[in-house]
């Protein structure tokens, strides 16, 4: 079976010609639209267009006929039980959704804003301005350089200084030396630095305790101001130094060999510190060629403040404090040395620019206190103008990943821009020092290393970003419910904004979405029918409501009879709907009911039994229900005539009980009040139990109830254990509820975190618990109690894994039969649903960018727990899910025989729509 890894794939390699071929299998011979079946359209893409294997075809199809909403995309509603039908308007349809979502989740990830640790000061060995500060790539170095020509030479770790060196410039005096700015030449293991004394010298970075001056290029016409070094990422011999001087003069050096030799040696003149004496007219008659120069004076007579040179648009931008002149772009004809220049105007000129590669955006830095967004084609206007800040803004830096823009400006506020929404999304003030206001600020922006630098003058404050987890969200809101839908192979998750969302297991990727089922009510449970067809959402507003997968709303439930309650679970059973979670009665709804789109609950007729809110329930065929309360109850009832039977509950915790009971003593009565047992009693005969408000509290409810698959005549014949429970502090208690007794229990997770959520694999092999800080754990249960002791059992099952799959409370658990796998969904608190082998091994998030694969056999569903499985049980059709799910088939069903109409003998609903109405059972 092809992934959607492979789909996508597929798409990709398409091209034009290909989609207008697949568009045509849609026509028939007389050109009028057609749906085909999945069979025919795999056949006739593999045959027409041939470019896809015919399982990337068939997963296509099954992707495509799943995300059909309010289209008659389907022939009849019989077509759902044997084989959907896709047209070309569907397959479009699904293309266009899956774009959109992957550009909602870039503008998502666009928009984060970073999370700043608390500024740091560093060792600064400079008495004078921090004019730059360059990162070593090849030794994950940082290197500092100061307006009086001290080298800084810091760790990449902890920015800690390991070195300190003065770079020599024998043509001036010590006192006079002024450095203006630095450049890296990594590709010859270089810096460039520019003097106030007309010259660009060119020191070795290999030898780092000495920087040995190897050129010096003199004899410029003005003092070089800022330089700019880039190189041909194809090619690194061809590359280009720019220089931008006080004379408005933009210069630039074109190597064609530069890690041959940047210039040729024409003449032995060298100075005293043995460097080679270049001269720049000799440059520009073009006497050395390995090397050429281009120029304009497009910003005489003001200073330029920034140079930068666009590789991927073969032109300079530069910028300067003048009006007329704030930025130009000198762009470089082909083949040729002269250049085309284009001016942007400002009202007070740029402080400085910065250039996003992806975006071909250039922001300016403006002195009216603006940061604008321009065009490079376009010089009339900016594309968008970042107002916020209240003084002149002296640096911007792109962070080219994120497609966010820094800002800082003279009053030490730092702005943080997300580019596509043109807002501020994050402003950083009051933590920088206190400086004279004509500082010099610095910003040096390192994005792999998630830090950011700032120079006030001789001063060094780093800010660091929190690491990041990269973690995938499958909900934007917590996700409080996921099913497994076998029919469509389908995983169904609800989150508490109200949205549900339908994945494809195989994938991991999002096929469907429909928002606001509830409006703005959280929906805390979820449920489907027998026929894996109709899917049902309980919301907080008090509704219950009934969904096919096309999205419309069948039926409304009115379980809180127009009240906003909590609900629970809702289980589907033979001939009612229970619905459970906010009193101490059964909601029940009877299928004859639903006959018009609102539903009425009707009369539980066993009446009142518990003392507490009915939080779960569980069903086994023929007519056995148990449901478990808020205070620890546990009620059998005949379903047939919904009369209570015994009673199970707690008289103390576990080993908890005299803390909530208020007991002491260490005598052997102790040991019986911490012992929970069964207590067998007839009804409306007097609760027995201990009485007040610790019985009623959550340290004892009951949150989880399972009968265990395989178990029935082994609990009749034997005694052993055939009911499941948990909740509360931890615990998980095996009951034999024939012949009513308490047969195990153990503390599963930490009682300190409160209660936990727990599912039973479909062989009844493996029971899966999970607690409040996202941790799972797996435990083999295939031979636990299944012969009662002397007493109640409290030694531990086997933990196969234990595993932490999310960062927050797990909510809901699922176990399913995928293929011949058995998988376990889990559902999160931090918005992420996981998909996991058992016994415990994640296989990913649902939402993650990289669809998985499963290749991995897994855990197969065992043949003979299967046979067992089958004989004590009807062939297991009895096992119901906490929230009500039906339980996959076992490998010996085949999912294309589930039919609607026959599925409802297992205990569960089954809905058929017909013709004039609607057929319920």
């Amino acid at each position: 079976m092809g992934t959607r890894m492979e789909v996508a794939q597929l798409e990709s390699r398409m091209n034009t010609d290909d989609y207008r071929k697949l568009q045509s299998l849609f026509l028939d011979t007389s050109g009028q639209s057609r749906s085909l079946s999945r069979t025919e359209f795999i056949n006739l893409a593999c045959s027409s267009v041939g470019r896809g294997s015919r399982e990337e075809y068939g997963l296509l199809f099954d992707s495509v006929v799943v995300t059909q909403e309010h289209r008659s995309l389907l022939l009849d509603s019989d077509a759902v039980k044997e084989e959907g039908r896709v047209d070309w308007g569907g397959l479009c349809c699904f293309l266009l959704l899956e774009l959109s979502d992957k550009v909602k989740i870039n503008r998502t990830t666009c928009s984060s804003v970073p999370c700043w640790k608390p500024p740091r000061i560093l060792t600064c060995p400079h008495r004078d301005p921090v004019q730059k500060v360059l990162y070593l790539q090849s030794s994950g170095q940082y290197l500092t350089v100061s307006k009086g020509g001290t080298v800084g030479l810091r760790a990449g770790e902890d920015m800690s200084l390991l070195h300190t060196h003065r770079l020599q410039n024998s043509t001036v005096r010590p006192k006079d030396l002024w450095v203006t700015d630095v450049v890296l030449l990594h590709n010859v293991h270089k810096i460039a630095v520019s003097f106030t004394s007309k010259e660009v010298c060119f020191y070795d970075t290999l030898s780092k305790l000495d920087f040995k001056c190897k050129y010096k290029l003199q004899g410029l016409k003005f003092s070089p101001w800022c330089l700019d070094y880039w190189v041909d990422p194809c090619n690194p011999d061809q590359a280009v130094l720019t220089i931008g001087d006080i004379g408005g003069q933009v210069s630039a050096l074109y190597f064609t060999s530069a890690q041959i030799s940047l210039f040729e040696r024409l003449s032995p003149r060298m100075d005293s510190d043995s460097a080679d004496i270049l001269l720049w007219d000799e440059l520009v008659k073009g006497k050395h060629r390995s090397c050429y120069t281009v120029t304009h004076q497009a910003h005489e007579p003001v200073w330029v403040r920034k140079v930068c040179h666009l590789g991927s648009l073969e032109a300079f931008v530069s910028c300067s404090t003048s009006p007329q002149s704030s930025m130009v772009i000198g762009w470089r004809e082909k083949e040729s040395r002269s250049l085309r220049v284009t001016s942007f105007f400002t009202k007070r000129g740029v402080w400085d620019m910065d250039h996003h590669r992806g975006l071909n955006l250039i922001a300016t830095a403006g002195v009216d206190h603006q940061v604008l967004l321009w065009n490079p084609y376009v010089t009339s206007e900016p594309v968008c103008v970042l107002s916020g800040h209240t003084s002149p803004v002296t640096s911007v830096r792109f962070m080219q990943t994120k497609q966010q823009l820094l800002s800082y400006s003279n009053d030490k506020v730092l702005c943080l821009w997300d580019v596509s929404s043109q807002l501020c999304i994050h402003r950083l003030d009051s933590v920088f020092p206190t400086t004279q206001e004509d500082t010099r600020t610095l910003l040096f922006l390192h994005e792999e290393q998630q830090l950011l630098l700032l120079s006030f003058n001789s001063l060094l404050l780093i800010l660091e970003t929190m690491k990041e987890e990269k973690r995938i969200n499958s909900h934007e809101h917590p996700v409080t419910c996921v099913l497994y839908n076998s029919l469509f192979r389908q995983v169904v998750s609800s989150d508490s904004a109200s949205s549900v969302i339908c994945w494809l297991a195989d994938t991991g990727q999002k096929v469907k979405q429909i928002h606001g089922c509830h409006g703005n009510a959280e929906i805390s449970a979820m449920a489907l029918d027998g026929t894996q067809t109709r899917l049902f959402t309980a919301g907080t507003d008090g509704e219950v409501k009934v969904w096919d997968f096309n999205g419309r709303c069948l039926h409304r439930m009115n379980a809180g009879l127009g009240h906003a309650v909590e609900i629970s679970q809702v289980l589907l059973l033979k001939r009612s709907i229970l619905v459970m979670g906010w009193e101490r009665m059964l909601t029940v709804f009877r299928l004859h009911s639903f006959s018009q789109p609102c539903v009425e609950p009707s009369e539980w007729k066993g009446g009142v039994q518990h003392r507490g809110d009915v939080l779960c329930a569980a069903f086994q065929p023929p007519q056995t229900l148990v449901t478990g309360s808020y205070d620890g109850e546990i009620i059998v009832w005949n379903n047939s005539t919904e009369k209570a039977l015994r009673k199970l509950w707690p008289r103390a915790d576990h080993d908890e009980g005299e803390k909530h009971q208020g007991l002491t003593g260490t005598h052997k009565f102790k040991e019986i009040q911490q012992t929970l047992f069964l207590q067998y009693s007839n009804f409306p005969d007097s609760h027995l139990g201990f009485s007040g408000k610790d019985d009623s509290q959550n340290c004892i409810a009951v949150t989880r109830l399972f009968f265990l698959p395989g178990r029935t005549s082994v609990a009749a014949a034997t005694g052993g254990a055939d009911l499941v429970s948990c909740g509360g502090s931890g615990v998980v208690r095996l009951w034999n509820s024939l012949h009513s007794r308490l047969v195990g229990q153990f503390t599963a997770h930490n009682p300190d975190l409160g209660s936990i959520v727990m599912t039973v694999s479909p062989c009844g092999k493996h029971l899966v618990t999970a607690d409040r800080v996202g941790t799972l754990k797996t435990w083999d249960i295939q031979h636990y109690c299944l012969k009662p002791a002397e007493g109640v059992t409290k030694e531990l099952p086997k933990l196969l894994h234990s595993f932490h799959p999310h960062l927050d409370r797990v909510t809901h658990l699922e176990t399913c039969i995928h293929g011949d796998r058995v998988l376990l969904l889990s559902a999160s608190s931090d918005c992420s649903v996981a998909l996991s082998y058992l016994p415990g091994d994640t296989i990913g998030l649902f939402g993650q960018e990289k669809p998985w694969c499963l290749e991995r056999p897994g855990c197969l569903h065992p043949r003979q727990d299967t046979e067992q499985q089958q004989q004590g049980d009807h062939k297991g059709q009895g096992d119901t899910t906490q929230r009500g799910e039906r339980s996959p088939p076992a490998p010996s069903e085949t999912y294309a025989d589930l039919d609607p109409d026959t599925s409802a003998k297992d205990g569960e609903v089954g809905m058929k729509d017909k013709e004039a109405g609607v057929d319920r059972r």
